[in-house]
């Protein structure tokens, strides 16, 4: 049955495939044997290179459409003062915590990467439950994130009817919300038909993204500063570098803390690369790599956007009074005009699109390999992968899971903004565990890495912990003071609440069923010490005596 899945007994198989293969077989290509060896066979394409995992993460992160959609709490909550100097802290620390994982992802270049490798970070005694609670965190992560996009893509065409007064855009209009939930939810499937795209035919997609990200930076960076120019004005450089303010009603203090708010939710979610390693060739340097430089990228391009965008805003007074679901539609109307804004508009919206249809590669991925272990209901149909190598099957979970949340949009626009508050949270968990568990639980791991870290291993590990943890608890924290129903933040109750299933799942999950973490501990473990060529024999022998001292091979 375990074979029947995609899943296969990592020891055994490892063995029956050097002894009857020679290095000339297809066996020997570096990704399929080490595929072998964490237990799986080679069932996805394999046809990315390191533009289209660097693509991935990068078009997943989509800089400027997260600064866009936080810049107004960045920039208010205790100034810009605040806000930019908060984003280059994040970047130095999100630098470190990609670096981190990078390690990890040379080391288990896996589709479904993060829950994987917070099952390896755990060890023997608690890999499973850190594989099953972070298997939860990520993939309730991306679903919404899916999710939320695509409402976010509506807003930005809907905001035009607050720039031409034709109709309302107050979220407590059931008519509104109603035209909003039926374009997100077109939105959503145009975003999943493109993943039904042939791989070939994909790389197109990750192209294509990231040149309209790259394109919307442009403008911003050449036109919308000549714009402002002529119309309402720069900020000064002392505004932007030293003034401070507080809107969040909290003491100053805490309000400098909860800028990190706005700044830490733009660089999270570059784990992607990880999930499309399996489909990516030499995945255990190129994956490693794009993770790494999508952060390093999406951080620089993210600052040089910060400050930019400081600089091009009307005061703090002015910018809260842009009422629209997404007010940096009506800022571009202001600068740009009515016509230069709606092709600006145009662009964010299709760079928005394109980010959702990237994360949707990324959490398919993620749902596909949790099925591939057999613990969904339906998994056998969910694993199934398609003549072209995709799992399809996982992508339509993925369209029907995020409908759903999205259809939380009907009855009360409180209740999708709690569901998605959450999108954050779980991965920036998931990166503190996987941390946690390599500098606690298997601290001598992953030290043969062919992207390795070296003696900052051990140091990274340490900041990337503290780092996600206190990041854990600004983005648990409520935004505005005094708290009250409408300003409460949900995002820390349905992370316990998450958190509690995933807990269920592992408890009542019998153990041989999934995540048996011995024996792939034993084939990493000899894996590092064997070989290719004229040390297959030896590497068979040292598989065999191991088995043989530790007795039967099944758990």
């Amino acid at each position: 049955m375990a074979e029947a899945r995609g899943k296969v007994d990592p020891v055994e198989q490892t063995i029956k495939d050097l002894e009857g293969t020679t290095p000339t077989t297809s066996l020997y290509d570096e990704d399929e044997k080490q595929l072998h060896r964490l237990g799986y066979k080679q069932s996805l394409h394999r046809t990315y290179k390191f533009f289209e995992n660097f693509a991935a993460s990068f078009a997943a992160l989509y800089f400027i459409g997260g600064i866009r959609a936080t810049f107004y709490y960045g920039a208010s909550a205790a100034g810009p003062a605040a806000y930019w100097s908060s984003y280059v802290i994040t970047c130095i620390f999100a630098f470190i915590t990609a670096a981190m994982l990078a390690e990890v992802c040379s080391a288990l270049p896996a589709a479904g990467s993060i829950y994987f490798w917070a099952a390896e970070s755990g060890g023997p005694k608690l890999g499973r439950l850190f594989g099953f609670i972070v298997a939860w965190w990520s993939s309730t992560a991306w679903t919404t994130f899916v999710a939320s996009n695509c409402q976010g893509a509506a807003n930005y065409l809907l905001s035009e009817l607050a720039v031409f007064g034709k109709w309302t855009t107050d979220t407590t209009d059931i008519k509104f919300r109603a035209v909003q939930w039926a374009v997100a939810q077109f939105f959503l499937m145009c975003c999943i038909a493109s993943n039904y795209l042939p791989p070939r035919v994909y790389k197109w997609i990750f192209k294509i993204a990231t040149a309209i990200i790259l394109l919307d930076f442009g403008l911003n960076v050449i036109w919308l500063p000549i714009r402002v120019s002529q119309t309402y004005g720069f900020q000064s450089a002392k505004w932007v570098f030293t003034e401070t303010a507080n809107s969040t009603g909290a003491p100053q203090g805490w309000s400098w803390v909860l800028s990190f708010f706005s700044a830490a939710g733009v660089i999270v979610g570059f784990d992607a690369s990880g999930h499309v390693a399996e489909e990516t060739k030499n995945a255990s340097v190129v994956a490693a790599r794009g993770l790494f430089w999508s952060a390093v990228a999406s951080g620089l391009f993210g600052f040089a956007t910060v400050i930019l965008f400081l600089f091009c805003t009307p005061n703090l007074e002015v910018l809260s009074s842009l009422i629209a679901p997404q007010p940096f539609v009506l800022l571009y109307a202001m600068a740009l005009g009515k016509g230069g804004h709606i092709f600006m508009n145009i662009i964010s919206i299709s760079a928005l699109l394109f980010n959702t249809s990237v994360a949707i590669v990324a959490s398919s991925r993620l749902v596909y390999a949790i099925a591939r272990d057999g613990v969904l209901p339906c998994s056998g149909w969910i694993a199934k992968v398609s003549p072209s190598g995709q799992p399809r099957n996982a992508v339509t979970v993925i369209w029907v899971v995020a409908a759903l949340i999205l259809c939380s949009i009907l009855p009360s626009n409180v209740a999708f903004t709690s569901l998605v508050s959450a999108a954050a949270l779980p991965t920036i968990a998931a990166y503190a565990l996987i941390a946690f568990g390599r500098l606690f639980l298997t601290p001598k791991a992953f030290r043969n890495a062919p992207w390795s870290l070296g003696i900052l291993s051990k140091p990274f590990q340490v900041i990337a912990l503290v780092w996600n943890l206190y990041i854990l608890g600004v983005l648990s924290s409520p935004l505005y003071y005094p708290t009250s129903a409408a300003t409460l933040n949900y995002a820390p109750v349905i992370f316990g609440g998450i958190t509690l299933f995933a807990v269920l799942c592992w408890w009542f999950t019998p153990a041989e069923a999934w995540l048996r973490q011995k024996p792939l501990e034993e084939v990493i473990e000899l894996s590092q010490d064997g070989g290719q060529g004229d040390h297959q024999s030896a590497f068979v022998a040292g598989v065999r005596q191991r088995r043989g001292s530790k007795g039967s091979s099944k758990e």
